[in-house]
């Protein structure tokens, strides 16, 4: 870089204008610098001390040439003490590209693991520095950053993901595809300070990838987060989600939509309007499961959703089926009339905070909405 400085500097400043010129009188001093530095590795600090201040025609000369010298020099002494404490203005030629050349298509070495994860921990705090090591990491040493990948810009969140799901040959997988949404749906928005539409789009991220998430990895997944308590914020939604891209999971979900009704899911309030757009969108599959619902649930199933009750009342009609259901149920489908007079009817009870995380309360419509869209 010093030669780039010394020979072009004032030729290249000055004949910006003329692009094609400058880049080839600049590749010309880059070339001879850096075969310099693969003879004296000592070098290479006047590349990254330098290229902040660069013209911008010797820094599209940098970023051509540098990967044949990465290659070449690979994890020298002199390059780990570079990225330990990278110079103003050089981050993203490091995290950008000598990182990635460092790990690409090989497993990177403890030492340059090492260095990058204190660069991260003490220096530079962007989760993106850590993505061309995230293959090499265990399990233990990806969830707690899991978050912070998650906060990423989408771009950098998808490179991050694939090099989890990729890890190493002696090891496998960082995490494995169910790890990976359970680890999403593990973030809380207040408590990590992640924006929802972050998670949404990570979750979202997943799902586009049919291959990798398929439909045996989303029925392990729906199975754990079904167990949880408090239940997962964004677990209908990905009910929903799952559902769509796989149908022939229909009895399966089902099954979680009883489950749902044992741990009256009415009473968290996001979670139960996700509960009726699935039993909604899964009809007439989800009968069986809605006609389970206490009698005031029922009823203000029919209050968020009265395209529910024409057809389940048709459904439950049906002799076989009429017969096995309770008075009360019968009474709010309007298939027998209630024996109690009108002013002495059972009130609904209100929908009720009980969990103990701070995302179960009373939302507004708008909320609702944005958990589920």
């Amino acid at each position: 870089m010093t030669v780039v400085n010394a020979s072009g500097k004032d030729r290249l400043g000055s004949a910006q204008s003329a692009l094609n010129v400058s880049f080839a009188e600049a590749l010309r001093c880059v070339q001879l610098y850096f075969a310099l530095c693969t003879k004296k590795h000592a070098l290479l600090q006047q590349i990254f001390s330098a290229y902040k201040k660069a013209p911008k025609a010797a820094k599209q000369a940098v970023q051509r040439q540098i990967p044949i010298l990465i290659r070449t020099i690979r994890s020298s002494p002199e390059l780990l003490c570079i990225i330990s404490n990278p110079p103003e203005g050089s981050e993203n030629l490091l995290m950008q590209q000598v990182l990635q050349i460092l790990t690409d298509g090989t497993c990177a070495p403890p030492e340059l693991i090492t260095t990058v994860k204190r660069l991260y921990e003490t220096k530079l705090k962007d989760a993106g520095v850590l993505i061309p090591i995230l293959s090499s990491l265990t399990k233990d040493e990806v969830l707690p950053i899991f978050p912070k990948l998650v906060d990423l810009p989408l771009e950098k969140f998808q490179a991050a993901l694939a090099r989890i799901l990729q890890g190493s040959a002696h090891t496998g997988p960082s995490l494995t595809p169910a790890e990976v949404l359970i680890a999403i749906h593990g973030i809380d928005p207040e408590r990590d300070g992640i924006q929802l539409k972050k998670i949404t789009d990570a979750c979202s991220t997943c799902f586009e990838q049919r291959a990798v998430f398929t439909q045996p990895v989303l029925a392990k997944v729906l199975n754990q987060l079904v167990e949880q308590t408090p239940l997962p914020l964004l677990f209908m939604r990905t009910v929903i989600q799952a559902i769509g891209a796989f149908p022939a999971l229909v009895d399966f979900v089902m099954e979680i939509l009883s489950r749902l009704v044992n741990k009256q899911i009415w009473r968290l309030p996001k979670l139960w309007v996700g509960f009726l757009k699935c039993a909604y969108q899964t009809k007439p599959h989800s009968f069986h499961v809605l006609l389970q619902l206490p009698a005031a649930q029922l009823e203000n199933a029919f209050n968020k959703n009265p395209a529910l009750r024409v057809p389940l009342v048709a459904h439950a009609s049906q002799p076989n089926i009429r017969s096995s259901l309770p008075r009360s149920t019968l009474v709010v489908l309007g298939l027998v009339q209630d024996a109690q007079p009108a002013n002495s009817a059972p009130q609904i009870p209100p929908l009720t905070d009980v969990g103990s995380s701070g995302q179960i309360a009373t939302e507004t419509q708008a909320s609702e909405s944005a958990v589920l869209s």
